[in-house]
């Protein structure tokens, strides 16, 4: 796996944000989920270096990149890293916050913007309503607020775990690896500190003019709501197709890597 001594920085104008640049070609963006950084790529990274430029970066306030400190952007971040690397258009590959940061590049930065792969996500505009998920989400807002860290791991474990799978079911190092670098990436907030980021809004009303390939990928034990709108942004969008993972639940690139890996390359071919 690539480590931190393999990282470059992009120096924008609120701090250093870090990225994994390797392998050479047609560049492909991963974007991580949130609470992790690059090293949630570490199945996909040799297996696309081999024939593609590979960029995954750390998103602003995860792992070693910078922390906020005025109102922000996430596609912004992305589109300025992918200018200043000279390396666009590019496939953004996503998986929940990353997938939702490929949606929004493409919705306001399409210029950087080749193709997209949006994983266990939609668009911004997608929120959970099923109660297990809104009762873990409140969880997260419990345990944040009041600083209490190994609360909130124990939570994202659960969330990891989903609400339809044996416990047993579950490669027990796919938890102990998104908890290590879920831990990183608290260590660097503290509670109640100032939310500087600002969401892309009004995404659902612009999809029909994304005009650039599209491929929705979600694992079949998502929810019924992502899962119809994952189908409905492939439905929308000029040029989109939908697949499942069957076995898979909030992360098929961690849990089923083989077949997520196959369905991309697949993708990336048929550009």
């Amino acid at each position: 796996m690539n480590g931190a001594a393999d990282l470059r920085f992009f120096p924008s104008s609120d701090g250093d944000l870090a990225y994994l640049d390797t392998g050479s070609g047609d560049p492909v963006v991963l974007l991580h989920s949130g609470f992790t950084d690059h090293r949630f790529w570490a199945e996909q990274i040799p297996v696309l270096a081999a024939g593609y430029r590979v960029i995954a970066p750390d998103v602003r306030g995860h792992g070693s990149s910078a922390n906020a400190t005025e109102p922000f952007r996430w596609a912004d971040d992305l589109a300025g890293l992918l200018r200043h690397l000279d390396a666009g258009p590019a496939v953004l590959v996503g998986v929940s916050m990353g997938g939702v940061i490929a949606t929004d590049t493409v919705l306001e930065h399409p210029e950087v913007v080749r193709a997209v792969v949006t994983c266990g996500a939609a668009t911004g505009d997608f929120r959970y309503t099923d109660p297990w998920h809104t009762e873990l989400q409140a969880e997260y807002a419990r345990t944040l607020g009041a600083g209490d860290v190994e609360g909130w791991l124990d939570a994202f474990v659960r969330g990891v775990r989903g609400e339809r799978r044996d416990l047993g079911a579950l490669d027990p190092e796919i938890p102990r690896r998104l908890r290590e670098m879920a831990a990183h990436t608290l260590a660097k907030h503290t509670p109640g500190e100032t939310d500087w980021h600002v969401r892309v809004t009004e995404s659902w009303p612009r999809v029909g003019k994304i005009d650039v390939p599209v491929l929705t990928v979600n694992g079949g034990l998502e929810p019924a709501d992502l899962l119809a709108a994952a189908e409905r942004l492939a439905r929308e969008v000029p040029d989109g197709r939908a697949e499942v993972v069957e076995g898979a639940d909030h992360y098929p690139n961690l849990e089923r890597p083989e077949a997520f890996n196959d369905l991309l390359l697949g993708f990336l071919r048929g550009l």
